[in-house]
């Protein structure tokens, strides 16, 4: 099988496209046929070698795929079952979706849901299904079209993508929070109402309490950027909280969540049970505009991977790519 394998030498971390025996896979009860993967923000760190992610190599990496079960020994699938998988650490700790085949434990795998095709479901991928947690999460902390504003901030990237689509499919008036001005008519064609910089948001403005703003917020920046909305968000405003793109240190008062009731929600794709996994992405059939998806995403193969983990690190990546591994 051909795969992108990642190789640590002298503390430098390189890959190359590889021809790769079958019984070198990793241990599992279900060996899947790869059709697609993704790349997401993690699987760019992966790919740099940054973030102590991956531990051992050689290593396969990808924290998505779709494919065909070709063998199983688990109960819950066959051969010729077409399945999905996001998380559970895989392409981390266990050789991942950037190779034409992949060995896991059946318990991490979800159906593909009927009406959806393997491409458009690494369209969504890890990233998409974080939004719709995200989303769910709003809903059920009470945060309805009828509440007021919706922010969403790293509107532009794959959690913010999709985040922008799904919630003005169900009526939300979404503000898109973005750095990148050729964006623009982008989001706006996601459904987002207004646009705002990012650069308004990036950094607190010291005061605990701000004008009421924001009734629910999608974040998939942390940092400076989080620090900053809460203060803005209304009475009883909910934060999904997803991402660290803009960093890991939060430095706030306790203040919005006093006097206004205001609440971060962590959002968890990696290890989230399976139901909620299988609600999640029959929301996303259901909610998420096919044609929004389509152009939203671009294909690229295996080769085309080492090029553009650097960029979506850098936020130069717009959307979704999609990977096509036997390409």
């Amino acid at each position: 099988m051909r795969a992108l394998i990642l190789r640590e030498a002298g503390g430098k971390v390189s890959g190359a496209i590889e021809e790769v025996a079958e019984s070198e896979l990793p241990a599992g009860d279900v060996t899947v046929a790869v059709q697609y993967s993704t790349l997401n923000y993690k699987d760019g760190l992966i790919l740099g070698g940054q973030g102590r992610l991956v531990r051992q190599y050689p290593h396969v990496p990808g924290i998505d795929f779709v494919g065909i079960v070709e063998t199983s020994e688990s109960p819950k699938w066959k051969k010729g079952d077409a399945v999905i998988l996001t998380g559970w650490r895989v392409g981390e700790t266990h050789w991942g979706g950037y190779a034409q085949k992949a060995r896991v434990k059946g318990d991490w795998l979800v159906a593909l849901p009927t009406g959806l095709t393997p491409k458009r479901a690494m369209a969504i991928g890890t990233a998409g299904l974080t939004a719709m947690l995200a989303v769910r999460a709003l809903e059920k902390h009470g945060i309805t079209p009828d509440r007021g504003e919706a922010l969403v901030t790293g509107a532009a990237g794959g959690v913010g993508s999709v985040a922008t689509a799904v919630l003005a499919s169900l009526g939300y008036k979404v503000v898109a929070s973005t750095g990148r001005a050729e964006t623009h008519d982008y989001l706006r064609s996601l459904g987002a109402a207004a646009l705002i910089d990012r650069a308004s948001i990036a950094a607190p403005s010291g005061r605990p309490l701000e004008s009421e703003r924001w009734a629910g917020c999608i974040d998939s920046v942390g940092g400076a950027t989080l620090a900053a909305i809460l203060p803005q968000m209304k009475y009883r405003g909910v934060v999904a909280s997803c991402g660290l793109a803009g960093g890991t240190k939060l430095e706030t008062t306790v203040v919005p969540f006093l006097l206004r009731g205001v609440s971060i929600l962590g959002i968890d794709s990696v290890a989230s049970p399976t139901a909620e996994r299988e609600e999640a992405w029959a929301r996303l059939t259901r909610d998420l505009p096919v044609g929004k998806l389509d152009a939203a995403a671009r294909t690229v193969g295996l080769r085309e991977l080492l090029d553009l983990g650097p960029e979506i690190l850098a936020g130069k990546v717009r959307g979704r790519i999609v990977v096509d591994v036997n390409e």
